[in-house]
C-alpha cells in the first residue's frame, strides 16, 4: 500500500489551476517549485563548460569521484533546467556514491529535433575526453531525459564510440507516436502526463520530421549492444507501456535489462522524494543498482 503522502501529494496536484500551461508558464512554475525542496547545505555544485554544453558538477561529501553519473533531466524536451533538479540529482550522489554532471540541453521549440541528442553526446565525448573512463560512467535520465539517455548511447553505439557502463531511465518517454495501450487506460490515474500535452510536445520537439527516428523514440531502434539498463517507472503512469515494451524490446535485443514497476506510482515520483517515501525508496534503489554495475569498474586515478 502506498504511503498517505501520495495521496496528500495528489491533492496538491488536483489543486493546481485547470487548464494546459503554455510552456512559458510550465517553464516559470517548474523553476518556482525550486524553493519547496532546498539543497542540503553540504552539496557542492560547479559550473562547467561541457564541450560548449553547459553543465555543472554535483558532488556530496563521501563520494567517489572516480565514478561518474550523467544526468539527462526530462521536461518534454521543452522545460526545466540545472536548477530544477539539482536537489533529486544531489540525492542520487548520496544514494550510489557518485559525482554527477547534470547536463542543461538546448530545449525545444526554440531548438528542435535534433537538438537535444547533439547536446547530451556533446556532453558525453566532453566528459571522456576529460580522461574519465567510460567504463566508470552510469548515464541516467528521466521522462524525456530518460529517451535522451537513450538516444545518446544509440548514437555513441553507431559512432563506433565506447559506451557507458550501464544506464538508468525513470519514467522514460521513448514513443513519439504515443501509440502505448496505457496512454489511454491509465490516462485517469495519471494527474500529471496527459496526450494532449505530449503531442503538443511532440509538435514543438520533431515538428514536420518523423516521430518513429530512432533517435527521437528509441523504442523503434535497434537496441543491440547497449550496456545494462534499469527502468524504473509507476503504475499509473500514461507513460507505462513505454517503458514495459522497452524492456520488452531491449531483452530481445540481448540488453541486460531491469524492468521495476513501483506499485500506485505517478511520473517521476522521484523528484517528489522531499515529501514522499516511495521517491527516496526508489533512488535508495537506483544507488543500489549503480553500485552494483560500478563495483568492479576501472578506478581512475
Amino acid at each position: 500500500m502506498a504511503s498517505p503522502q501520495l495521496a496528500a501529494l495528489r491533492q496538491i496536484i488536483a489543486q493546481m489551476p485547470a487548464g494546459e500551461p503554455t510552456t512559458q508558464e510550465r517553464r516559470d512554475g517548474w523553476e518556482a517549485s525550486r524553493a519547496l525542496a532546498p539543497l542540503p547545505g553540504d552539496v557542492i555544485v560547479e559550473p562547467v563548460d561541457a564541450g560548449s554544453v553547459p553543465a555543472e558538477w554535483i558532488s556530496v561529501p563521501g563520494g567517489n569521484a572516480s565514478q561518474t553519473i550523467l544526468y539527462l533531466r526530462g521536461g518534454g524536451y521543452s522545460f526545466g533546467s540545472l536548477g530544477t533538479h539539482r536537489e533529486v540529482v544531489q540525492r542520487i550522489c548520496r544514494a550510489s556514491g557518485c559525482r554527477t554532471l547534470n547536463v542543461a540541453y538546448r530545449l525545444a521549440p526554440e531548438n528542435p529535433f535534433p537538438a537535444a541528442v547533439e547536446d547530451a553526446t556533446l556532453a558525453y565525448r566532453w566528459l571522456l575526453s576529460q580522461g574519465v573512463d567510460p567504463g566508470n560512467v552510469v548515464v541516467a535520465g528521466d521522462s524525456a531525459g530518460g529517451g535522451l539517455a537513450l538516444a545518446l548511447m544509440i548514437a555513441t553505439r553507431d559512432a563506433g564510440e565506447p559506451l557507458p557502463r550501464a544506464a538508468v531511465v525513470t519514467s522514460p518517454w521513448v514513443d513519439m507516436t504515443l501509440s502505448g495501450e496505457s496512454m489511454k487506460t491509465r490516462a485517469a490515474d495519471d494527474p500529471l502526463i496527459h496526450e494532449d500535452w505530449l503531442r503538443n510536445c511532440v509538435a514543438d520537439y520533431v515538428g514536420d520530421g518523423d516521430p518513429r527516428n530512432a533517435l527521437a523514440s528509441p523504442l523503434y531502434a535497434d537496441l543491440s549492444g547497449l550496456p545494462p539498463l534499469l527502468i524504473q517507472v509507476g503504475e499509473c503512469e500514461t507513460l507505462l507501456d513505454d517503458s514495459t515494451r522497452l524492456a520488452e524490446q531491449a531483452k530481445a535485443a540481448g540488453v541486460d535489462v531491469t524492468l521495476e514497476v513501483w506499485p500506485e506510482m505517478i511520473h517521476i515520483w522521484h523528484i517528489f522524494a522531499a515529501m514522499l517515501p516511495e521517491g527516496q525508496q526508489a533512488i535508495e534503489r537506483i544507488g543500489e543498482w549503480v553500485r552494483e554495475k560500478t563495483a568492479s569498474a576501472t578506478t581512475v586515478a
